[in-house]
């Protein structure tokens, strides 16, 4: 996919993928599908490089925290995008991925790329709706997608809903902030959109706070800040957030 080129949106885009899409394309975030196929690995050369050496070091751990369960995992991603994550978790011995997204371009470039994977599925729908039913999962994964969702709270009790009795939610790559910084980084966001064209997504995209998240049953497996973290030197920008039900 050139980002020089317009891209053909299906025809049931919503407001927040035509503007989530354009944004990304803007930032040369629209990937080729064997660019896809390969990720988290990508060309050193790369404009996002860096950012993926942090996606692959967080996928590689949440992969191995669930491999060690030992046990069968109905695993469901929120906001899965083109896939690549979903893919990675699907490796897990005795797993059974279902993806979600209503970014339907990208979707459908996830079908395409891991076609052949057969406990891997893909989902078109908001999980808000009644789209996955009855369906119960033992992890809930959030990997970069959080911050599209306006009501932390409201997503997290949907997705509680979600779990099985010893189920798990795992929050990665995403941002969380103590109420300052939550508000200084709207202000980033707000002017960084309007500076490159896209004010509509500042309705889209949301600053959550570490407070917020406190409510609920909630471990930080990284934290950023923390002082083992500033010791061992090995800091990278995300909280991994691990909620039982």
């Amino acid at each position: 996919m050139s980002t020089d080129t317009e891209i053909q949106l299906p025809h049931s885009t919503n407001e927040f993928e035509r503007q989530y899409i354009k944004l990304r394309q803007h930032e040369n975030r629209v990937y080729t599908d064997d660019e896809v196929a390969w990720l988290p690995e990508i060309n050193k050369d790369h404009v996002h490089s860096k950012e993926w050496t942090i996606r692959k070091r967080s996928s590689r751990k949440l992969v191995r925290y669930l491999s060690n369960k030992n046990c069968p995992l109905k695993i469901l991603e929120v906001g899965c995008g083109n896939g690549w994550l979903s893919f990675q978790l699907s490796q897990i011995p005795f797993s059974t991925v279902t993806a979600v997204d209503i970014n339907l371009l990208e979707l459908r470039q996830a079908e395409r790329v891991f076609a052949g994977v057969s406990n891997l599925s893909f989902i078109y729908g908001d999980i808000h709706t009644d789209v996955l039913a009855a369906a119960k999962f033992d992890i809930v994964v959030f990997a970069a997608s959080i911050q599209y969702f306006n009501s932390l709270h409201d997503t997290l009790h949907v997705v509680l809903d979600l779990l099985t009795e010893n189920g798990e939610i795992h929050i990665i790559d995403s941002h969380f902030y103590n109420q300052e910084q939550a508000k200084k980084a709207a202000y980033r966001s707000r002017q960084y959109f309007h500076n490159n064209g896209f004010d509509k997504m500042q309705d889209f995209y949301f600053h959550h706070s570490i407070e917020q998240l406190k409510k609920f049953h909630c471990s930080f497996f990284y934290k950023p800040d923390s002082i083992i973290t500033k010791i061992l030197r090995k800091k990278h920008p995300f909280h991994w957030v691990c909620i039982r039900k």
